[in-house]
């Protein structure tokens, strides 16, 4: 009996062993190996140093007393209200214009007057928040008429000299700031992703549930 008894706590013990061995395993593959299998990752086609260009020390001419009102400079919304994106070559040249003459010593601006500049070549930018067609996200709504800062969806993204790479989901294309940077979709912040129950929850905390109607952000 003593021996039938302690062959069966072998045995309890063996499958607790198997059953830990079996959930760390299966944590580490699917939030760790999968993640990293499933996101490509790909630099920018040049660096863009934010937190220069949002500093009005180093740079004059970037006009705004916040810094939505900075992001806007740049990222500006069109007469009809809709949201212009990246900016444009010609929006850069209102500033850097001459190849000859440059505003700063750093590389990335002698590569971007030679590469772009020079040749009146758009930078072939990719978009970190690009939403699917038949999303409907008007940011005038947001920014001028709800006072809603950038910083909410976007982080800090102003205070960033270095642009993180661009990782994409490999099944749907979308960049990983639309899920999350966290395969569980846990959030902490507002910034970090940018899903439909995200944009729900905010709108039910700020007393507008009626946007959450289908067709409110769905065309």
């Amino acid at each position: 009996m003593e021996n039938q008894a302690h062959s069966s706590d072998q045995s309890t013990k063996g499958g607790w062993l198997f059953f830990i061995a079996g959930f760390i395993g299966s944590l580490i593959l699917g939030w760790v190996i999968f993640p990293m299998a499933l996101y490509s990752s790909q630099p920018q086609p040049m660096n863009f140093n934010h937190a220069l260009h949002m500093n009005p020390d180093k740079v004059d001419g970037i006009e705004g007393d916040t810094e939505t009102e900075k992001c806007l400079f740049c990222h500006q919304l069109r007469d009809d209200g809709t949201f212009a994106g990246i900016p444009r070559l010609e929006k850069c040249m209102e500033c850097h214009d001459d190849p000859e003459s440059p505003l700063g010593s750093t590389p990335e601006e002698k590569d971007f007057l030679t590469r772009y500049v020079a040749e009146e070549k758009e930078i072939p930018w990719l978009s970190y928040y690009r939403q699917p067609d038949c999303v409907y996200f008007p940011h005038i709504a947001h920014v001028k008429m709800g006072k809603v800062d950038c910083r909410t969806c976007h982080g800090d993204h102003g205070k960033l000299e270095d642009l993180p790479a661009y990782r994409a989901n490999r099944l749907t294309g979308y960049s990983i700031k639309i899920w999350g940077e966290r395969i569980s979709g846990l959030k902490f912040n507002t910034w970090d992703r940018m899903k439909m129950d995200d944009c729900a929850e905010c709108h039910t905390k700020k007393g507008h549930e009626e946007n959450n109607a289908c067709f409110v952000c769905h065309k």
